[in-house]
């Protein structure tokens, strides 16, 4: 099943004193490009994390951002006694008062407060570890049902394709008997007597670059092809692509052989099927 180029995955982890939010977001992208937040407490696993990811995800723009929201800031924020001391012992040398109030203007000074840094607890770790792989699966949920949605979009434009080439083929049996027809005709019109052994010769060849009748096998196999790469069990947008290309390239062969009006109505819609099938594989994984 192919899987869409975005994706979103959520994750939430509620401790004693703490909870940590895990989010996973992705744009398309040709190849991985993780942009990763995560808050000092884990940044000496950030290659882990990276590692995790990358396994799992293969190709996008992704955003991971880990966030921390304390349930008691007042665990973190401490009383530098040193600096506090300090600046108390100053407003006395300046101004009397009382130490409540010295101590009110001490505490609303640079450094009065410092943050106490928390270890990394490895138990919270193998949370957040489980945590991740969780987002990870939302996330990869997310994509295939995006995935699933494109699909049906662009086998429907395959099926308009196969429609239309079918058209093509009917209009393609009387066509070169009609060119013959209409050249007999020119000739006949003419005063002049012609060698009937040159003018086959040059019909034939003439015959033969009007002749679209390998182009219209080679259609029909990409589009088979292509049906046959898109229900596999592995997303592949890259070679959804290249056998796009290659549908492109027949089209536009049967388009410059044409030399017919309603042929290349058809190809022209042929065409518009077929960018409305490349801009949706632009966000196919």
């Amino acid at each position: 099943m192919i899987q869409s180029m975005t994706g979103y995955g959520k994750t939430e982890i509620l401790l004693p004193t703490k909870k940590i939010s895990i989010e996973l977001k992705s744009l398309n992208s040709k190849s991985l490009d993780l942009n990763l937040r995560v808050p000092t407490l884990y940044k000496e696993k950030e290659l882990e994390i990276r590692k995790i990811i990358g396994q799992a995800v293969q190709r996008g723009k992704l955003d991971c951002s880990i966030y921390i929201e304390q349930a008691s800031q007042a665990s973190l924020n401490c009383i530098n006694k040193e600096v506090v001391n300090h600046y108390i012992n100053q407003l006395q040398e300046f101004v009397k008062g009382d130490a409540i109030e010295y101590l009110k203007i001490a505490i609303k000074l640079p450094d009065a407060l410092k943050v106490e840094h928390e270890d990394l607890d490895e138990n919270e770790w193998l949370l957040i570890a489980k945590g991740i792989d969780e987002t990870i699966q939302k996330f990869n949920n997310y994509r295939l049902a995006e995935g699933a949605s494109l699909a049906k979009d662009i086998i429907q434009n395959i099926t308009s394709i196969k429609s239309l080439l079918a058209e093509v083929l009917l209009v393609d049996k009387d066509r070169i008997s009609n060119k013959k027809e209409k050249l007999r005709k020119a000739i006949d019109d003419l005063i002049q007597n012609v060698d009937q052994n040159r003018f086959e010769q040059e019909l034939i060849y003439y015959i033969e670059k009007l002749d679209i009748n390998e182009e219209e096998v080679r259609l029909e196999n990409h589009l088979n092809y292509f049906l046959k790469v898109i229900n596999e069990v592995e997303s592949n947008g890259r070679k959804l692509g290249f056998i796009t290309q290659e549908m492109g390239r027949e089209i536009n062969t049967i388009g410059s052989k044409a030399n017919d009006s309603v042929l290349q109505k058809i190809v022209v819609n042929m065409k518009d099927e077929l960018e409305k099938i490349k801009e949706q594989l632009l966000n196919i994984l």
